[in-house]
């Protein structure tokens, strides 16, 4: 019995994925990640870092983060608390979808992930005070293949829900792109 569904977004190879619980009076149980079946859905590395976040402010946003090869991840986002708008910006280099992002409500209560595959850049804006979310990679974190964009760049046009209230300096401070922008070469 299949424990997710694996919906495709519009955005090649970006998807949802729903976990599915089992409940009963005293509570439910949800896999979060099953090598098995994500492999099916071609998270097909093996996880080389889990790390979990807390964002404590109800309109705070984070990213959009990226990796440069030899170090582009797939990433699987899930929220354990709290709720968070999550957005993923296709920037592979010759996509047909290229510079353009896809978002999804993820909480703890809709036990819905997102399935990053290489070349998107990923953040999102915490709609809740105190989320907190988990992130399996399939890349160990390089600071010297880190690489991001501007979260308000005019270009991209991502439409936040509620106002940017708390951005770090580092992703305050990140260049808006110019045309000549390609993307990354996988």
């Amino acid at each position: 019995m299949s424990r997710f569904d694996f919906i495709q977004t519009p955005l090649s190879g970006l998807m949802v994925v729903q976990r599915k619980a089992t409940e009963d009076h005293r509570g439910y149980l949800s896999r979060l990640y099953s090598a098995e079946e994500f492999s099916e859905a071609g998270f097909n590395k093996p996880i080389a870092q889990i790390n979990q976040t807390l964002t404590r402010k109800k309109g705070a946003v984070r990213g959009l983060h990226f990796q440069h090869p030899p170090y582009a991840e797939t990433k699987f986002v899930s929220c354990l608390k709290g709720e968070v708008l999550d957005v993923a910006v296709d920037i592979r280099s010759g996509s047909p979808t290229f510079l353009q992002w896809h978002s999804e409500i993820l909480s703890a209560t809709n036990r819905r992930g997102l399935l990053i595959p290489e070349g998107y850049a990923h953040g999102f804006q915490a709609l809740t005070e105190d989320c907190e979310l988990i992130y399996l990679h399939t890349a160990a974190y390089h600071p010297e293949a880190e690489g991001a964009l501007n979260v308000a760049d005019p270009r991209l046009g991502i439409v936040w829900p509620l106002p940017i209230d708390d951005l770090s300096e580092r992703d305050r401070n990140h260049s808006l792109l110019d045309q000549d922008y390609q993307g990354l070469v996988l």
